[in-house]
């Protein structure tokens, strides 16, 4: 990539100080020229890693070095040992899981942050680091037309979590001290979560570490009919079993986009229900909730208003840079019972004044970074019209994507798309009238398995699986940031490729 020549040597004018100005600034052109190539070269790379597990230790010294190395001679380190260890996520043909998406100013907002060094846990710690979060967490929500009761506007608030799992965190245990306020914290072991069998494993975490009984997660399960999403009326069965037995309903994470169907949940209907039973709803659209500032797809959040908290993470398919979870919610005072404290050494007239906000309150740990810049920074940059502009394109794309496959009589779609991820897999018509291929769903389960390795093995394109409804289901999730429709065309070259290989095969 045209890195410098790892024999020259740094000429630090001032060894004794870890931030020499003239150097930074001569290291950080270079690191920015760095970036600069490996973006204009990353379709060279094979998109999954393709090392074994253990490689980087053989290449690697046995110890830290004792004499100070050259920035040119480690980048060239980068570039010979790292990068083959690298999957490269903003890779134009990575259709993996989720995407992390990047950007210009979603990139420059995390240097300015990083660049200022800023730990803003309270208001008196820097103030404009939470000020700018209360405005873009207002500035996002109206975007996404929430209710005004999740707006500081309105009473309710936002803060930026680093990953949906501090959320749900942060909100089952602001759930649960609310509840045990009420029936005392000797019955913690009598509290229940709900979720579907789509929901994302972390709201599984999220209850193990709030002391949550792990004989008291129920995993509703989901069916075709519904399109995978959580029906209301198991739901109500689950909660009036949990009642005649003398439990207590707490808490239910209700999803907008979930991770293999990307499958949503009906919110108007779960949150009444849950009402009636003093159940926070937490809802989770930590991919798909981007998607709802364009209004086509606003209808997804029909019945957010009953809900207790919401959370998106803008480093998905909102070109922020990981990580940046925005999480609202209607009482922050719930937040700010179950997670504060209050050390004599942090008191100060602003805190006591009740007029600014204390984000470490709002979190689990401490300590926080300036997150709210690079969202600032994009918002600005690019503004409402071109955001919206972004999301609708990859949404075109998978839905050229999708023509594709019902075209092609070996390939079928699972399930209906929602945004811009498509479930297919190569379909039993592709395997009839062959008595050599064994036609089970168990059978075509391993075909599709099979199939999906050589694709991933080939390093051309990148993608993920997941188990729905018993279908292993290969999921094709467009948005990275570089992805336009040729990449497309060429992922699914690829896949007709390996298909017409492993089927020739099988037939042997």
């Amino acid at each position: 990539m045209g890195i410098c020549n790892g024999e020259l040597i740094s000429q630090i004018s001032n060894p004794d100080s870890p931030l020499d100005i003239e150097e930074f600034r001569r290291q950080g052109h270079m690191i920015i020229d760095f970036l600069a190539d490996y973006y204009q070269n990353i379709e060279k790379y094979p998109v999954r890693s393709q090392v074994d597990p253990g490689y980087l230790k053989s290449r690697l010294a046995d110890s830290a070095p004792y004499h100070p190395e050259s920035i040119e001679t480690i980048l060239n380190d980068v570039e010979k040992d790292i990068l083959p260890g690298i999957t490269h996520w903003q890779s134009p043909t990575h259709f993996a899981l989720f995407p992390c998406s990047m950007s210009i100013p979603g990139f420059l907002g995390e240097v300015l942050s990083t660049g200022f060094g800023t730990v803003g846990f309270n208001w008196m710690s820097s103030p404009a680091a939470t000020e700018l979060e209360n405005v873009v967490m207002d500035w996002f929500g109206k975007m996404l037309n929430l209710p005004s009761s999740f707006l500081f506007s309105g009473g309710g608030g936002g803060v930026l979590q680093g990953t949906t799992c501090e959320a749900m965190v942060a909100t089952l245990t602001a759930a649960r001290d609310q509840m045990l306020r009420k029936i005392g914290k000797a019955n913690i072991g009598k509290l229940v979560v709900y979720a579907s069998d789509q929901t994302h494993f972390s709201v599984q975490k999220a209850a193990q570490i709030a002391g949550i009984n792990s004989n008291n997660f129920r995993v509703i399960q989901t069916t075709k009919s519904t399109n995978f999403g959580l029906s209301s009326d198991s739901l109500h069965s689950a909660i009036n079993a949990d009642i005649d037995a003398g439990l207590v309903p707490l808490f239910l994470c209700a999803t907008v986009g979930t991770t293999v169907a990307t499958a949503v949940d009906p919110l108007r209907s779960i949150c009444g229900l849950a009402k009636q039973h003093e159940i926070w709803v937490h809802v989770d659209a930590a991919y798909a909730g981007s998607a709802c500032i364009c209004p086509e797809f606003q209808h997804f959040l029909d019945g957010i208003d009953g809900a207790n908290s919401f959370s998106l993470n803008a480093h998905k398919w909102f070109f922020t840079t990981l990580d940046c979870c925005c999480l609202w919610v209607q009482d922050p005072n719930a937040l700010i019972k179950a997670l504060s404290t209050k050390p004599d050494y942090l008191k100060n007239q602003a805190t006591d004044s009740n007029r600014v906000v204390d984000y470490k309150d709002w979190q689990i740990a401490l300590s926080r970074r300036f997150r709210a810049l690079k969202l600032w920074l994009v918002l600005r940059s690019y503004g409402i019209v071109n955001l919206q502009k972004f999301i609708r394109n990859h949404v075109k794309m998978a839905k050229h994507f999708e023509g594709l496959i019902a075209k092609n009589n070996n390939f079928e779609v699972v399930i209906p798309r929602n945004f811009s991820v498509v479930c297919f897999r190569l379909s039993p018509f592709a395997l009839t009238g062959n008595q050599k291929i064994m036609s089970s769903e168990e059978d075509l389960n391993e075909i599709n398995r099979k199939l999906l390795e050589s694709i991933n093995s080939s390093g051309r394109v990148y993608m993920t699986h997941g188990m729905i409804g018993g279908v292993y289901t290969i999921r094709f999730a467009v948005g990275a940031s570089l992805t336009d429709y040729r990449h497309v065309e060429l992922a699914w070259k690829a896949i007709q490729e390996h298909a017409d290989t492993l089927l020739n095969d099988l037939c042997v």
